[in-house]
């Protein structure tokens, strides 16, 4: 019985890790728990082994953890960064503040919305609650702090007196104060009974960070860029005392548990210690190689954190002013560092996108708690310290369990955000580039990692194969180009001689050259075969964006923030053309198939053809209301589709220089191409199906339908713009490529992780083999899985 009982406890402790996880596109789409709900549960989930059979149309499965992970539950709802996140003093509510102007209250124990706090008309900067939990309190680029009621959700107050940005909102111990921080240079105070102002300390000369209040709340304690913090009385409202001695910005101050003391954290890359009674200086803890973000007291009062650019946390001892350990396993920056209630364990943030816990009696890491794809702002403990939430700039709030000190994804290549993806020309490998330093090839049919190709000393922001596929060209920070074996993963050549970051390569048609871009002004030409560079395309006078072979290799045209574009011979490397007409930034330029024109897009909201012969502007190509992202020709080359910031994609008839289709997106489309019979768009947001295309003839005839085609957009994978498969945040992109001849998407995260699921459209629903009726992904989803 009790063998019994045990295997039922399990089985209901995994159901609920997986509602609990799966929450939100349980709430969307019910039907998504038998696809996505069990492909993306860990492997050894009793609820995945027991219900996932098969799912007929998906031939290659997403990689996922083998256990469950620290992570219980991702609340999804704001609709922009996620700026900071407190726990209620009962521990029963988040708070969570949010660029999207709103503050939104979550229940902890089942992860439900419970409020969402509305009347700010800028970003939420920070939300603290009252002791009692009763108001939460939040500050807002609006210049104001507002109050709101917990129980109702409802706003009952509004501090109006700043005028500039309020950073940070606090309450006194006894809830009966609020003090506000902002770039007005100013604190204030306000009774929180009646909203009004009773104090205002207005000595500083710099930006106000911070505040914090004594424990007996007498005291407040000010941070400010002007080097300086300045303690107020709250019975006066006025300055009596400053803290002086910091050489640069002070970023925090914060007050021991007893009030004796005060620390403070700067970009001088010191710690001070501050005796409150007199003012005085008596400690300085300078070992950090890096400013200090943050400090923070234990809650005896024996211990500080300081958390530092220099990617370490420290600990001191108060009573010595001594360092006594150093946790140093984060590969970024240091946010804050905060301990928990028992003061046993430290959480600390980075910009490495980690949540990382340390034993404080030993120094030692002994949690990692990941799965967040942006920088991860402040964690919070719970009141019982049995929980961290986080958050971060992917819009959402994560909830660990720190008993667990387990990994919560399994991320089997990149270590850091994946830059871009692309397909070599016969399909059977991805190139994936990142800012951990390396591009990655793998297998398209087995989704394993077949290479890792390293050698830049800093991030790689793009990659590109060779015509044949036996090469690969990588673009990096470090300065450099470097050119690659598919075969065999080896370095086979070092373009370098840029001055600055090379934001991209590519080959030209043949093969035998490569041009790179770069932040130096200048487009290089390489040849392949040696690596020796054999021309500078130099003339640019600001920023180059991209640049582009002809069709016969001979020319480039390169497109720049200079508002040019210019061809040049790759033969001979000097400049043949400048075309100049644009009235801003040109984003792109791009040739006809047959070489004779070239297309530019630009930020002046046109599109404008040039004669390469002679250099001439022959078509003025106006109708978008914003920045034009990129054009592209058709197969025949008798149409351009230009994308734009408006949101719109407007195709043209380029010999009568005439819009004839404007077709409204619901983001914008930077990536475009062509269907080989010209009778579709691919985007990097899906697939467009144009109503008509133009023939020979001039004539304009109704579009054959499309067979299928993948996309991904922030939550789904798509089939004909119809919602297949949702997403978990840890699985969404930061970019994506999809092989239409495969049934193939492959897409890049934050995380690093890069993931491969593969389709066989003959076992999907007729209906997903028609043409849907938005006009791209992301408008009028009809989707039936899950819907």
């Amino acid at each position: 019985m009790r063998e019994y009982d045990a295997a039922l406890l399990e089985l209901v402790y995994d159901a609920k890790r997986f509602v609990l996880y799966m929450r939100s596109i349980i709430e969307i789409a019910p039907l998504q728990v038998y696809y996505s709900g069990l492909l993306f549960t860990p492997r050894s989930s009793l609820i995945r082994v027991g219900y996932l059979k098969n799912i007929p149309w998906v031939t290659m499965e997403p990689k996922v953890a083998d256990v469950w992970s620290s992570l219980i539950q991702t609340l999804e709802g704001h609709t922009d960064a996620v700026l900071s996140v407190v726990f209620s003093p009962s521990g029963k509510l988040v708070a969570s503040a949010s660029d999207d102007n709103t503050v939104r209250l979550w229940d902890t124990s089942t992860g439900k919305q419970c409020g969402v706090l509305e009347g700010h008309t800028d970003f939420v900067m920070s939300a603290v609650f009252s002791p009692d939990g009763k108001l939460v309190a939040s500050a807002s680029f609006d210049n104001t702090v507002r109050l709101w009621d917990t129980s109702t959700a409802k706003q009952c107050g509004v501090l109006g007196g700043h005028f500039y940005y309020v950073n940070s909102a606090v309450f006194s111990p006894d809830g009966m104060l609020v003090a506000s921080t902002s770039s007005d240079k100013t604190v204030r105070l306000w009774d929180t009974s009646t909203g009004k102002q009773c104090g205002v300390l207005e000595s500083h000369t710099g930006w106000v960070n911070s505040a914090v209040f004594s424990p007996d709340g007498k005291l407040v304690a000010c941070a400010s860029y002007d080097r300086t913090i300045r303690l107020c009385d709250t019975s006066t409202g006025k300055q009596c005392g400053v803290l002086e001695g910091h050489t640069d910005q002070v970023n925090s101050a914060v007050f021991s548990p007893d009030g004796k003391l005060v620390a403070s954290a700067s970009n001088d890359k010191t710690v001070r210690l501050w005796d409150t009674s007199t003012g005085k200086q008596c400690g300085v803890l300078e070992v950090h190689t890096d400013r200090v973000n943050s400090a923070v007291f234990s809650p005896d009062g024996k211990l500080v954190a300081s958390a530092s650019d220099d990617r370490t946390v420290r600990l001191w001892d108060t009573s010595t002013a001594k360092q006594c350990g150093v946790l140093e396993v984060h590969t970024d920056r240091v946010n804050s560092a905060v301990f928990s209630p028992d003061g046993k364990l430290v959480a600390s943030v980075s910009n490495d996108n980690a949540v990382r816990l340390w034993n404080t009696s030993t120094g030692k890491q002994c949690g990692f708690l990941e799965g967040h794809t942006g920088r991860v702002k402040p964690a919070v403990f719970s009141p019982d310290g049995k929980l961290v939430a986080s958050t971060s700039g992917e819009n959402t709030i994560r909830l660990c369990d720190i008993s667990t000190e387990q990994q919560c994804g399994v991320l089997e290549g990149h270590t850091s955000r994946v830059n871009s993806t692309v397909f070599s020309p016969d399909g059977m490998l991805v190139a994936s580039t990142s800012w951990d330093n390396t591009v990655r090839l793998w297998d398209t049919l087995t989704g394993k990692q077949c290479r890792v190709l390293e050698g830049h000393t800093d991030r790689v922001y793009s990659a590109v194969f060779s015509p044949d596929g036996m090469l690969v060209a990588s673009a990096s920070w470090d300065k450099t180009v470097r050119l690659w074996d598919t075969s065999t993963g080896k370095q086979c050549g070092v373009l370098e001689s840029h001055t600055g970051a090379v934001n991209s390569a590519m080959f030209s048609p043949d093969g035998k050259l490569v041009a790179s871009v770069s932040s130096d002004l200048t487009v290089r030409l390489w040849d392949a075969s040696t690596g020796k560079q054999c021309g500078v395309l130099e003339g640019h006078t600001n920023r180059v964006n991209s640049a582009v072979f002809s069709p016969d290799g001979k020319l480039v045209a390169s497109a720049s923030d200079d508002a040019t574009v210019r061809l040049w011979d790759t033969l001979t490397g000097n400049q043949c053309r400048v075309l100049e007409c644009h009235l801003g930034a040109v984003n792109s330029a791009v040739f006809s198939p047959n070489g004779k024109l070239v297309a530019s897009a630009s930020n002046d909201a046109t599109v404008r053809l040039w004669d390469t012969l002679t250099g001439n502007q022959c078509g003025f190509l106006a109708g978008h209301a914003g920045e034009v992202n990129s054009a592209v020709f058709s197969p025949d080359g008798k149409l351009v589709a230009s994308a734009s910031w408006d949101k719109t994609v407007i195709l043209w008839d380029t010999t009568q220089k005439t819009a004839i289709e404007i077709m409204e997106t619901s983001v914008s489309i930077k990536i475009m191409k062509f269907s080989n019979d010209g009778t579709h768009l691919h985007t990097s947001h899906g697939v467009l199906q144009l109503k008509s295309s133009l023939h020979s003839g001039g004539n304009r005839e109704l579009a054959p339908p499309l067979t299928h085609s993948l996309s991904v957009t922030d939550q789904w994978i798509t089939c004909n713009m119809k919602k297949l498969l949702w997403l978990p945040v840890e699985y969404r992109r930061s970019c994506s490529a999809v092989n239409d001849t495969a049934n193939l998407i492959v897409i890049g995260s934050d995380s690093g992780r890069v993931t491969f699921i593969s389709f066989d459209f003959t076992a999907l629903p007729a209906a997903y083999l028609q043409p849907s009726v938005a006009v791209i992904a992301g408008k009028g989803f009809l989707g039936l899985v899950g819907c």
